[in-house]
């Protein structure tokens, strides 16, 4: 099992990070998705909802599968095919208060399975994905 983790630091309150993202459903403050919907219909806090991503001309299909309000996180894992040439991916996102300064700290990570000579590949793959989308949520919220 390999694990990719990355995380920075948000001058914003947790609060305002959390209400950025906690909707599941709504992709596009990542800045590389275009659309963002729910396949069957629940809402974007509701375990079991797909929610379908456009990225260009490429759709993939995502499944909530752990969320929370009070611990400001979610999880989720891929159905069909993930972008990266891997298994058993589930990544989590979560928003973390920092009281002293009133500042966020948000975490991403993924376990997954993989072969060993896609490991490097697949974890700088996503570590650079978080990076740049965390980057855009940072932009937005500074508007």
């Amino acid at each position: 099992m390999a694990k990719a983790y990355y995380s920075t630091l948000l001058s914003v309150p947790a609060p305002e990070v959390w209400a950025k993202i906690r909707d599941f459903n709504e992709d596009t403050w990542s800045g590389d998705v275009t659309k963002s919907w729910s396949e069957n219909k629940l809402g974007g806090s509701e375990v079991g909802n797909i929610r379908v991503i456009q990225v260009g001309d490429r759709l993939l299909r995502q499944r909530l599968i752990a969320y929370s309000d009070i611990d400001t996180f979610y999880t989720y894992e891929f159905v069909g095919q993930p972008s990266m040439n891997v298994q058993n991916f589930r990544a989590t996102l979560q928003v973390l208060p920092i009281v002293d300064g009133d500042q966020s700290f948000v975490q991403w990570y993924a376990t997954y399975d993989c072969a060993e000579e896609e490991r490097q590949k697949s974890h700088d793959f996503f570590v650079q994905g978080c990076a740049r989308w965390l980057a855009a949520l940072r932009k937005q919220l500074s508007k």
